[in-house]
């Protein structure tokens, strides 16, 4: 009686989150899921123990490997492989010293889908490297990769939606070969590089596009062509940015965020450099040299909620109706109504800042116009 007690405490310990068995200083946590806990997953954590764990031997339902900050300089196939390595999901192997990785590392672990080797040594990217594995998430940042070809990310399997950031390496030329496959990359992070222009991401169903810190001088019109899908747009900090041709951003319908903030040699903003942004929400314009706003740009900014201006200046849109005329009706006047940090209210009539500290904000009483003819 008191065996048949104790094995069914057994029974129930996985649901805690027990701790199994592990290689050793490696430790192994066990998950687990389904009814009355039936199915479960192995969480195994080898990091700073040191080069010599690899190959390590883990659990056969391990799920998550972390093999973060062991001096590895190496990594390929034969180092992951075996019983355990087929159903992992999550992969870390960040922090270490990789400097080479070739076309068939990955290419065992067939339901990988989160892979990180960040914080790295690697110079170059094969050829395939990636494809093997229904991978959701890249995370190659802080490397020292030079240029790279977007085709490596396209997956041979059902092309998931795919996050990959390649932020804080040397890239200076991007490429994608239209003859290839397509990466479903929705989310990709490119800050921190050193792109002189903005790269050719055509086709690339992007949501998300991060250019931070790059030393991009000048962004023309067409830069943006092929990126209809695009929400969110950061163009933050870019070093020695000075202009946007006009109709720089038309090309991108869909977008609903635009940060340009921290561009200090930005100093203006005209009309024909936000025509297109039909469905911009959000515009961030904070420690840049603009110093106001065209007076037109409720008329080409329609969806506009919220424009960050200046030192901790933010000017809300709002609705303001009018009085009733007989033969109009009731007219509904959009406006901006301005506040610094403190919540206080600031002058109206026309979006400005002053040169002073605080600075003006004044909004304009427009009635909102259809956008013109879209120019050649």
């Amino acid at each position: 009686m008191q065996f048949l007690a104790w094995f069914n405490l057994l029974l129930l310990l996985p649901c805690f989150g027990t701790t199994k068995t592990c290689f050793p200083g490696c430790h192994c946590e066990v998950e687990s899921f389904g009814l009355f806990d039936s199915f479960s997953l192995t969480k195994v954590d080898c990091s700073g123990i040191g080069s010599h764990i690899v190959p390590v031997p883990i659990p056969l339902d391990t799920s998550y490997l972390d093999l973060s900050s062991n001096k590895l300089e190496t990594i390929n196939e034969s180092m992951l492989t075996g019983p355990g390595y087929t159903t992992l999901v999550s992969l870390d192997l960040s922090y270490n010293k990789i400097a080479k990785i070739s076309s068939t590392t990955f290419s065992r672990l067939r339901y990988l889908e989160s892979l990180d080797l960040s914080h790295n040594s690697l110079e170059v990217l094969p050829e395939d490297c990636f494809s093997s594995s229904p991978l959701g998430d890249i995370d190659l940042s802080n490397n020292k990769l030079l240029d790279i070809a977007m085709d490596i990310f396209a997956s041979k399997g059902q092309g998931k939606p795919l996050n990959v950031d390649l932020s804080n390496n040397m890239l200076s030329t991007i490429t994608r070969h239209r003859e290839k496959s397509i990466p479903n990359i929705q989310n990709l992070n490119l800050s921190g590089n050193r792109l002189m222009s903005v790269p050719n991401l055509q086709g690339i169903p992007l949501r998300y596009l991060n250019l931070d810190g790059n030393p991009l001088v000048k962004i023309e019109k067409g830069d943006f062509t092929g990126l209809k899908d695009l929400i969110h747009l950061s163009l933050s900090g870019l070093r020695g940015f000075g202009e946007f041709s006009p109709y720089s951003f038309k090309e991108l319908p869909a977008l609903q965020v635009l940060d340009l903030s921290s561009n200090p040699d930005l100093k203006s903003l005209t009309a024909e450099v936000i025509f297109g942004l039909n469905a911009l929400q959000e515009l961030n314009l904070s420690g840049t040299g603009v110093s106001s706003l065209p007076k037109t740009a409720l008329k080409y900014l329609p969806s506009i909620k919220s424009i960050t201006l200046g030192k901790n200046i933010q000017c809300l849109k709002t609705i303001k109706e009018g009085q009733y005329h007989r033969q109009i009706g009731l007219t509904k006047k959009e406006v901006l109504s301005c506040h610094d940090s403190h919540g206080e209210p600031l002058l109206r009539d026309d979006v400005q800042q002053s040169k002073g500290s605080r600075g003006v904000c004044q909004q304009p009483h427009l009635t909102q116009e259809p956008a013109s003819d879209e120019a050649n």
